[in-house]
């Protein structure tokens, strides 16, 4: 019994192995749907619609040397032109924005200059300001000092006529 057993296992187990084949092909194989994707194409392709590309890209290519050799010369021409002319117009814009730039910097300058010239001037009103109240100072400590020894004199004066009498 357990032989007949083990065989009824292995013929379902070879049955169960061969439906799981058959499902991997269906689903993972797509080589079947693809082939048929491709006979479609090219029978579409060349069936139906004959020789329309081959003229569609017949007329692109005419259409592309007509380009090159008509409309691209043109526009080069047109574009060299233009170029030249908005390359003239910018050494124009750029040399006024220089001379403006100019002027502003001078003006700059100017100003500066005059607020430094300014500057100098009160820094020199100040100077003889300070000058003068030092002159004063020294005017003063000169007139102590001279009152000072005419005091000293005037006393030494004093003793030298008393020792003079004797």
């Amino acid at each position: 019994m357990p032989e007949s057993c083990n065989q009824k296992v292995f013929v379902t187990m070879e049955k169960i192995v061969k439906d799981a084949g058959d499902i991997q092909s269906r689903l993972i194989d797509h080589r079947p749907v693809i082939q048929g994707e491709i006979r479609y194409f090219v029978r579409e392709f060349e069936e139906k619609r004959g020789f329309r590309e081959c003229r569609l890209l017949e007329n692109l290519s005419k259409m592309a040397v007509e380009q090159n050799e008509q409309v691209l010369p043109n526009c080069s021409q047109t574009m060299q032109q233009n170029l030249q002319q908005a390359l003239t117009r910018l050494e124009a814009a750029n040399h006024m924005a220089q001379r403006i730039q100019q002027r502003e910097l001078e003006a700059q300058q100017s100003t500066h200059m005059q607020v430094c010239l300014e500057r100098r001037k009160a820094d020199w009103e100040e100077f003889l300001k300070q000058q003068a109240a030092l002159k004063e100072e020294v005017d003063e400590e000169h007139a102590k000092a001279v009152g000072r020894l005419s005091a000293q004199y005037g006393e030494m004066k004093k003793d030298l006529s008393k020792f003079a009498h004797f």
